[in-house]
């Protein structure tokens, strides 16, 4: 994360469409968007097509983490993040229960140098993109969704015509992604990883074997209820699931990011 401070602070000076009032975006009679407004439909489906950002509860990161003694920039406040962002095992007592022995020998085993991969301006992947504070962007159509992430200027796919996950599929870093709809609830199963990437800031890891189910639900305009399972039987002991808030971002857009763009820290890495 210490990569994007400086790139957060230049790119919302040249921020565009930014506080555009949108024809779609149900108001109060002061003209402010109301987000608890009925959510909106599209062909018999809610549509999740929005700009959505994860809610933090007051308090909870600093649970975890103790004070944060950093330097904070507009966006990239880690205070504002999900605690699972950091810690996946947040809300149990004692996470090495949950430890396969192969999950604590790569955690134990990496090198004295190592550089996580969001600091060499690889993806954070996922759940990772959803649960900072950068926003993301969902693009909802019949056959399938497109979700835009600020963070890294990345982009999935998930599609809702049918098919099948990949038997075979090639190892990526955002997987693959098919959803089907379960009542008013989106369901969108995620296989295919490669395990490059920590499946948190706290560094715990995930194999090739990882699947993840991403429960959407859009509560209102505004909300939007996200319950995400990890299920990783060569690492963790029993599927982990937590649920976050997704907050609409109205009349707003995410904007251009690129990590390599003007990048000073990689040289200055040990």
């Amino acid at each position: 994360m210490v990569l994007l401070l400086f790139l957060v602070s230049g790119a919302s000076l040249h921020a565009q469409w930014l506080n555009y009032p949108s024809p779609r975006t149900p108001r109060t009679k002061d003209g402010k968007p109301d987000l608890q407004a009925k959510a909106p439909r599209r062909a018999g489906r809610p549509d999740l097509s929005g700009v959505w950002q994860v809610q933090p509860i007051p308090g909870d990161v600093e649970r975890i983490l103790g004070k944060l003694d950093v330097d904070v920039v507009p966006g990239d406040d880690p205070a504002t993040f999900s605690k699972y962002f950091f810690n996946i095992l947040a809300d149990f007592p004692a996470d090495h229960a949950l430890l396969r022995p192969e999950a604590l020998a790569k955690m134990q085993n990496r090198p004295k140098n190592y550089v996580p991969p969001d600091e060499r301006c690889l993806p954070e992947g996922i759940p990772r993109a959803e649960l900072l504070a950068f926003p993301f962007k969902i693009v909802q159509t019949p056959e399938e969704l497109v979700v835009l992430y600020e963070v890294d200027n990345t982009r999935r796919q998930i599609y809702t015509d049918g098919r099948p996950l990949p038997a075979d599929p090639n190892p990526a870093w955002l997987g693959y992604s098919v959803g089907r709809w379960e009542g008013d609830t989106l369901v969108v199963d995620t296989t295919g990883f490669n395990d490059e990437v920590p499946i948190d800031a706290g560094g715990h890891p995930h194999s090739d074997g990882l699947h993840i189910q991403e429960r959407f639900r859009r509560v209102d305009f505004g909300h939007m209820d996200l319950r995400i399972t990890i299920d990783d039987r060569k690492m963790y002991t029993q599927p982990i699931t937590f649920q976050v808030t997704q907050r609409l971002m109205p009349d707003s857009d995410i904007l251009e990011l690129f990590c390599n763009e003007n990048e000073k820290d990689r040289g200055h890495i040990q």
